[in-house]
């Protein structure tokens, strides 16, 4: 296993680094081989279908803005364009940041999180997501058919300052020495206590 997760880790920062590939490439991949590749688009944002998905960053609490962005050839794709304070969730706070006719965006393909967050589900009904689940946002929103993984943008600057993107935290937990070590030190533990035990029974006798 920590082969397998030094080898994971090694990937994905493979490709955080590499030049950005088409969307059409990356739809071409197996499934499990598209999460954070970089991906360049090109397309138009629809703002009326734009999604707020309840996030925490480094930047506090607030919302990840999902819009949907259709391309020359009608693929439409989730972009999450960044985060936003609670404040600025209302698009009418920012609509500098409402940017029409064609744009190119660039950033991590991150692949679709149902359901929702622990111990919260999402309630498309009553607009409240807790996660970026891609089938759910583009059935509450009449999208039709949508690219199977979303695209969290990059620190691109946005008109008006917000969303701010580039937020994307990767990290991939590796406690597999921890795991050796307290295994072995139960082990020795163990064997020092059987070592006390017959010594105790050999000085009874």
């Amino acid at each position: 296993r920590l082969s397998w997760k030094l080898d994971l880790i090694a990937q994905v920062e493979a490709r955080v680094h590499a030049a950005p590939e088409s969307l059409q490439t990356l739809l071409a991949r197996a499934p499990e081989d598209r999460a954070y590749r970089r991906v360049t688009v090109q397309g138009q944002f629809n703002h009326d279908a734009e999604t707020r998905v309840q996030a925490v960053t480094e930047l506090g609490g607030g919302y990840w803005v999902l819009t949907p962005l259709t391309t020359p050839e009608g693929q439409v794709l989730l972009v999450n364009r960044g985060f936003v304070p609670a404040e600025r969730a209302d698009p009418q706070t920012r609509p500098q940041g409402q940017v029409t006719g064609p744009v190119s965006v660039t950033g991590l393909v991150r692949l679709t999180e149902p359901g929702g967050a622990f111990l919260r589900s999402n309630d498309p009904a009553a607009n409240r997501w807790y996660s970026r689940d891609v089938q759910a946002i583009a059935a509450a929103r009449g999208l039709g058919q949508v690219a199977p993984v979303f695209l969290d943008a990059d620190a691109a600057p946005v008109p008006g300052g917000v969303p701010v993107g580039g937020l994307t935290v990767i990290a991939f937990r590796n406690t597999h020495l921890i795991y050796a070590l307290t295994w072995f030190a139960l082990a020795a533990i163990a064997a020092a206590g059987l070592v006390l035990l017959r010594r105790d029974r050999g000085r009874g006798r």
